[in-house]
């Protein structure tokens, strides 16, 4: 008899697929960007009232539909009708390739990052490109790259998942560490006091009145959104029925953990009205302000000169960005993979080209 060689996802490698899939480190710095300590209370009730749920329901279909290819095709095929699952998974599918095309702008952000320290992307130019051009160029180029290797198998996504999601932990864990470092070396200062109205309160004027401070649950929403896109590797996994709700529900934990505390230790060397408040900072470049500024405190608190500070700041944030870019190039690969897995496998051959629903040589 002939035995089965595909390749088995364990606990771990999903685990780090999923976290490399979701959570983004700059969500943290993103949200002490808009709401400051404030953030805190939002990450947490999202978690619990969005994450939690999500996380069992997806587990409970993963268990249930463990054998079935179609992601999460086949959970609504399973549960309402094969038209709803098809228009539902297709809306999904454009979702996600409109969100690859615009998140790729951030990932050349990471890169100019990694490269040269700060964000150049605006000075970039090609032949008769305008930077705006060239980067839409640029991103074209990146998905087209992805999806080809993409599509040489799960194994592949699996090792490139791994990578991205040590990396993740690195710069997540990395960041924690220093900042209590500089919390010490400072003798329990913080630079942006911990009280408690700073836990209700946001220091961003933006950010004041109540539909404003509602309307922050939509970023801490999107810090936990892609959970379903593990659902397209589930025919892959090791005992799914076991290890899929094991690995969800410790990414959950694990993530909700580390956003809380990565937003407490922003506080520690940036303070919001010093560091943030300007012009110069923004959505996109917040992560690598906040990084930058660390080690320049870090070098402060060792006593270091101020070039040398600035020094070790500039290397802080290419390690950050070198960071976000393997992490991106791992969310890239999942959510170009497991959308279109999902569609094609679980909707009725009959409906796509012969060409499409034919599978090669790498499954």
């Amino acid at each position: 008899m002939k035995k089965d060689k595909s390749v088995k996802i364990g606990l771990k490698s999903l685990v780090l697929m999923i976290f490399s899939a979701i959570f983004g480190f700059s969500n943290s710095l993103t949200a002490y960007y808009q709401m400051g300590y404030a953030s805190i209370v939002w990450y947490i009730i999202t978690a619990v009232l969005f994450f939690l749920p999500s996380a069992l329901i997806f587990a409970e279909y993963g268990a249930a539909f463990k054998g079935v290819k179609g992601g999460i095709f086949s959970w609504l095929k399973g549960s309402v009708s094969e038209k709803t699952a098809f228009i539902g998974t297709f809306i999904w599918l454009a979702a996600w390739v409109v969100w690859l095309v615009s998140s790729t702008q951030f990932f050349l952000v990471s890169v100019s990052t990694a490269i040269s320290g700060h964000d150049t992307t605006q000075s970039w130019h090609f032949l008769n490109l305008s930077s705006t051009q060239l980067l839409g160029v640029l991103e074209v180029i990146f998905l087209v790259v992805v999806t080809f290797f993409a599509a040489k198998g799960v194994d592949k996504i699996a090792a490139v998942s791994n990578v991205g999601g040590f990396f993740t932990l690195a710069i997540t864990i990395g960041f924690t560490l220093v900042s209590i470092l500089v919390f010490f070396l400072n003798h329990g200062r913080l630079a942006e006091p911990l009280t408690a109205q700073s836990l209700v309160h946001s220091p961003n004027p933006a950010f004041q009145s109540p539909i404003a401070v509602v309307s922050f649950i939509v970023y801490a929403l999107f810090a936990y959104g892609g959970l379903e896109t593990s659902a397209g590797v589930i025919d892959s996994v090791d005992k799914p029925e076991k290890t899929f709700p094991k690995a969800l529900i410790t990414a959950m934990i694990w993530m909700t953990a580390l956003y809380v505390l990565n937003i407490l230790m922003c506080g520690v060397a940036a303070n919001w009205s010093s560091e943030l408040s300007g012009k110069n900072v923004d959505l996109a470049n917040v992560e690598y302000v906040l990084i930058n500024n660390l080690g320049v405190e870090t070098g402060k608190a060792f006593g270091l000169s101020h070039s040398a500070s600035l020094t070790l700041g500039a290397a802080f944030s290419r390690f950050a960005g070198l960071a976000d870019v393997l992490a991106g190039i791992s969310a890239a690969f999942l959510m170009v993979y497991s959308p279109v897995k999902s569609f094609i496998e679980g909707c009725d051959p009959k409906l796509l080209p012969k060409s499409l629903v034919k599978l090669n040589k790498h499954g």
